[in-house]
């Protein structure tokens, strides 16, 4: 398994190193050391503790290349994925920016544009920001994202700018076989507020593998809303990393959603940089057949009165499988810290699994933090409640299972959004009774 994986990251590897020749010298550097570290690194296996419930080798099985040039996409494939509410659009077709596609609304103090215009224009609020959070120094799927960096998207909030309708990152992975690298950067500056929605989809149902990191800068004062979906193919694999750094008195809320992906895997670490910083983490997989969604997160409290709120609900049907590791650190001097995390966890057949890992670790003494998990099946009791009511058994159950999933999908404030998920849950709750 060991000579497996490491002859897959070579493969993945090669023909990364040809950086376009616009590019800047920083970022030619910054790529250079990526390739670098992921030479020494190498990729995960269950021998991992974070990755012991995780098994990666089917990835590693596969042939997977980056593809030479962006396909072509009719327009119209993109209506199912559009949100009317989103005052600009972001395309990414195969990893590269397809202008031809995007929507750009020009608005003062906001930038939201592809990183190849943002290096012409040398803002240095980019070079600033990039690769500051996840440097890939550690960790072999981001190395390699970060030696692939050509493009990705970016957004810029200056000083005390609302902008005031949600952003739309589209990723989608068009061509067969292939391997992609996302990239976001999202500042948001002192007093600044933004909503960006960060997007994952397949246009085939092929096996191929996207590979994503983002960056979350909140400023001081600032508020960022981000809403992470991820619809891709259930012959994919997905691996996504995102770092948020919230400066003092800065607000970060987050719902994340994975319905796709043969095996997915999602890495949240948000750094606390300030004091009276304000966290809600919101997550949900729902899968069936024989999915697996990881998600871990790790919430770093490093200074005084912190708050954080964290739910994460798993739907799993089928022989499907489902992970959550999540970690809150409060460090010493944290004083005041205000944080809790709830793992819940619904099973719907005997062959479904769920494995959850709240944790804690506290080195301040005036704190007040709690966490648990639930893992089970529908209530019986209120399965005959509605019964008794004339709801049919199936029925009775998809409307239990609809009501449980949808409590984090209403947290998403974009009613096109949650209204399509929620059409999701459905579709995916009437097939489970029907099976």
């Amino acid at each position: 398994m060991d000579a497996q994986a490491e002859s897959y990251l070579e493969r993945l590897l090669p023909g990364q190193a040809g950086a376009p020749a616009s590019s800047p010298s920083w970022l030619t550097e910054l790529r250079a050391r990526a390739l670098e570290r992921a030479n020494a690194l190498r990729v995960p296996t269950t021998r991992d503790e974070d990755w012991r419930f995780t098994d990666p080798s089917p990835l590693y099985k596969v042939v997977l290349e980056a593809p030479r040039q962006a396909a072509q996409v009719d327009a119209g494939a993109l209506e199912p994925w559009l949100i009317p509410e989103a005052a600009s659009r972001l395309v990414f077709v195969d990893g590269s920016f397809a202008p031809g596609l995007s929507s750009i609304r020009p608005e003062s103090g906001v930038v939201v544009a592809p990183l190849g215009r943002t290096l012409s224009e040398r803002d240095e609020r980019v070079q600033d920001a990039l690769a500051r959070i996840v440097s890939g120094t550690d960790e072999a799927f981001s190395a390699v994202n970060t030696a692939w960096l050509r493009d990705g998207a970016v957004v810029l909030v200056s000083r005390e700018r609302d902008a005031r309708d949600p952003i739309h990152l589209l990723f989608l992975s068009v061509s067969e076989r292939s391997a992609t690298y996302p990239r976001s950067l999202v500042v948001a500056e002192r007093g600044s507020c933004c909503t960006v929605v960060e997007d994952y989809v397949s246009l085939h149902s092929e096996v191929g593998l996207t590979n994503a990191v983002s960056e979350i800068h909140v400023g001081e004062g600032a508020s960022v809303r981000h809403v992470r979906l991820q619809r891709e193919g259930t012959a994919a694999f997905h691996i996504g990393t995102c770092g948020v750094r919230v400066a003092r008195d800065g607000r970060y809320r987050s719902v994340s959603i994975a319905l796709g992906a043969r095996l997915s895997r999602y890495n949240l670490q948000v750094v606390q940089a300030g004091e009276g910083t304000d966290f809600d983490i919101d997550g949900l997989a729902l899968i069936s057949g024989r999915q697996l969604a990881d998600t871990h997160s790790f919430v770093d409290h490093a200074l005084p009165h912190g708050r954080s709120r964290q739910l994460h609900k798993c739907v799993v049907g089928d022989a499907a499988h489902a992970v959550f590791n999540g970690k809150i650190l409060v460090r010493p001097g944290a004083q005041r810290t205000d944080s809790a995390q709830e793992s819940r966890n619904l099973l719907l057949t005997q062959r479904a699994q769920v494995d959850t890992k709240p944790q804690l670790e506290i080195f301040a003494d005036d704190v007040k933090c709690g966490h648990g998990a639930t893992v089970g099946q529908l209530d019986a009791e209120q399965v005959f409640y509605l019964r008794s009511r004339g709801l049919s058994e199936s029925a009775a159950r998809d409307l239990l299972t609809f009501a449980f999933a949808a409590q984090v999908v209403e947290r998403i404030a974009l009613p096109s959004v949650v209204r399509r998920l929620e059409d999701a849950i459905v579709r995916r709750t009437q097939k489970e009774s029907r099976s």
